[in-house]
């Protein structure tokens, strides 16, 4: 006993030393490091009071920096949800709030470095729930000649929840349809606004129902009717030329008589005045005049506005045996080319391939900064207005040498 009592100084230095020879074995081989945790954490709201609502914006995620052995970090980020941010509103009543963020990190060990937001500010708000009735709001006009009918709604009051002071701050609950230029009843599901007292739609407010069931009966008055709008169009276009496209706005145009049997009468259209296309190549825009049966007039504006679309007939060439130059050739030396010619593949408007001449169309090669010796180059095709589809062959064989010298041995073509 004296003897332990004399050496335990001794003992407890040794003891010191096998534990610190231990700590720095082991942190030799799995050393600390600091890390800012690779994916933002979302930030948990846990705890809130369900008669309390949160009216303020908070950061939708964290970023975290932690201390940690090597092994725990890729135990972290091999494996998701390894660190959670979480808010705990627990025991919090309406008003300003200031809480710190929790962070939990599932394996150990670690030790939190830097969080970013550390600290968030939260407002809390009493859940409020009002009813309203729900008002139907028709603006603008049916299209001429039609009527509006009663409307119906299949329901006709709504209940809002949110912050009591949004809450308050509503008016009014309404259904607005719009009727300009329609032709026909209105039967669709219309979402409910809720109105303030700026005639302003308030936002972040649960309704329910959020729709409402709406019916507008439109019905076409007496000696009216709704007939389509054929063009007349006479004349051929320039040869080479193709009528792509005619439209005609309105399409449909609305006709009227005292007596209703005439417009009955119609076969579903009226025709425009001729519309002259001879020898026509660029597009057509104009406004022309219904040919309308007597006792019988056009609702709105007397025109129709038309268009044409008029493009150059597409089709393609082939151009054979075109010669070959020789572009960007150094002073003092001379080229061949084999083959000397080639065929060349176009594609363009008609009228411009009808048009097209030898001098229009230049095949060469370049042969700038080439020395002597052998080359196999890509012709190129210059021509304007014109698309190259093909050259063959694609490329030719280009042997450049010292004139009045042999030529180096050329490859058979």
């Amino acid at each position: 006993m004296r003897l332990f009592a004399k050496n335990v100084r001794t003992f407890l230095l040794a003891l010191v030393l096998g534990v610190s020879v231990w700590v720095s074995a082991v942190s030799a081989a799995d050393p600390n490091e600091v890390h800012t945790y690779p994916n933002p954490i979302p930030l948990e709201v846990i705890g809130q009071d369900p008669a309390l609502v949160l009216t303020n914006e908070i950061p939708p995620a964290v970023e975290v920096s932690l201390r940690a052995p090597r092994s725990v970090w890729e135990s972290l980020t091999a494996r998701e949800n390894s660190v959670r941010a979480v808010l705990d509103l627990s025991g919090l009543s309406a008003g300003e709030h200031t809480r710190q963020i929790q962070i939990m990190v599932d394996t150990r060990p670690y030790q939190i470095d830097f969080v970013n937001p550390s600290i968030v500010t939260v407002v809390l708000e009493s859940l409020a729930s009002q009813t309203f009735p729900v008002s139907l709001s028709l603006s603008g006009q049916p299209a001429a000649g039609y009527q509006v009918g009663e409307a119906t709604m299949n329901i006709t009051q709504v209940t809002i929840t949110g912050p009591d002071s949004l809450v308050r701050q509503a008016t009014r609950a309404r259904v607005a349809i719009n009727l300009d230029g329609v032709r026909e009843s209105i039967e669709e599901s219309v979402p409910i606004q809720i109105i303030d007292a700026q005639n302003k739609a308030l936002r972040e407010l649960t309704i329910n129902p959020e729709s409402v069931q709406v019916n507008v009966p439109i019905s076409q008055q007496g000696g009216f009717r709704d007939v389509a709008v054929k063009v007349i169009v006479q004349g051929q276009q320039a040869p080479g030329y193709r009528i792509e496209n005619i439209s005609v706005f309105p399409p449909v145009v609305t006709v009227f008589a005292d007596d209703p049997e005439l417009v009955n009468q119609l076969p579903g259209i009226v025709e425009t005045q001729p519309l002259d296309l001879q020898d026509r190549k660029e597009d057509v825009s104009t406004r022309l005049s219904l040919d309308l049966p007597n006792n019988i007039t056009i609702v709105g504006p007397q025109t129709v506005q038309v268009q044409v679309s008029i493009s150059p007939i597409q089709t393609s060439l082939t151009l054979l045996n075109q010669l070959i130059d020789v572009k960007g050739l150094s002073e003092g030396l001379s080229a061949e080319v084999f083959p000397q010619t080639v065929d060349v593949i176009i594609s363009g408007p008609l009228p411009v391939l009808d048009a097209l001449t030898s001098q229009d169309i230049a095949v060469s090669v370049d042969v700038s900064g080439l020395e002597i010796g052998v080359y196999q180059l890509a012709p190129k095709v210059s021509a304007e207005n014109v698309t190259v589809e093909s050259i063959l062959p694609s490329t030719v064989e280009v042997v450049i040498a010292v004139p009045n010298t042999p030529t180096p041995t050329a490859f058979p073509p």
